[in-house]
């Protein structure tokens, strides 16, 4: 009986509770990880001619996308699945190592149950982009910035000097405050007509 049990009915109670999506996911991250290296292989001999076209396609791709080919993770891949079938679909159109494969199984399954081989895939595409231009220009301008503090702060020697300056005027308007302080109850007292 108990055989019977484990041999019939429990592999049919998990079909019926399995997620064939699952299965399919499986068996596609199976067959990509056999190809990585040639796939890594590919990209570095295609390089020069990929590398116009990947950075056209993303430049035309969403800032989502942006943010998740420089920092992929799983979680991101699942939460802007649309988006990234969509990048996957692009890819491969321009024939990018391993998106068709990747595409497709994405197509089948969705992106969030292949997420190491869609992982894969973007991480080389950031290869292929370039470093934005505006980061080495921020970079030049701070550092042009930083260049001009150190010349307006003066070496040590003059800030002695100007400091020296400093209490010598503080003194003086100190000296010339007493001054009218002791003015003015001479000034109060003889403007002030007597009293009858």
């Amino acid at each position: 009986m108990v055989n019977y049990w484990k041999s019939k009915v429990l592999p049919k109670i998990k079909k019926v509770f399995e997620n064939p999506k699952k299965a399919a996911a499986l068996e596609a991250s199976k067959a990509f990880d056999e190809s990585k290296e040639q796939y890594s292989k590919e990209c570095e001999d295609k390089k020069t001619d990929l590398e116009p076209k990947v950075t056209e396609i993303y430049q035309a791709s969403s800032t989502e996308i942006k943010a998740l080919i420089k920092e992929p993770t799983a979680a991101a891949v699942k939460k802007h699945s649309a988006a990234v079938q969509k990048f996957l679909d692009e890819l491969a159109k321009i024939d990018f190592p391993g998106s068709k494969s990747v595409s497709e199984a994405a197509t089948k399954v969705g992106p969030a149950y292949v997420s190491g081989p869609v992982l894969f895939v973007f991480e080389k595409v950031s290869t292929f982009i370039p470093a934005p231009v505006e980061e080495e220009e921020k970079k030049e301008e701070e550092k042009k910035e930083e260049e001009k503090k150190e010349e307006a702060v003066p070496p040590p020697a003059e800030a002695e000097s100007s400091t020296e300056e400093v209490k010598e005027k503080e003194i003086a308007v100190e000296a010339a405050v007493e001054e009218k302080v002791e003015d003015v109850p001479a000034a109060a007292a003889a403007a002030e007509p007597p009293k009858p």
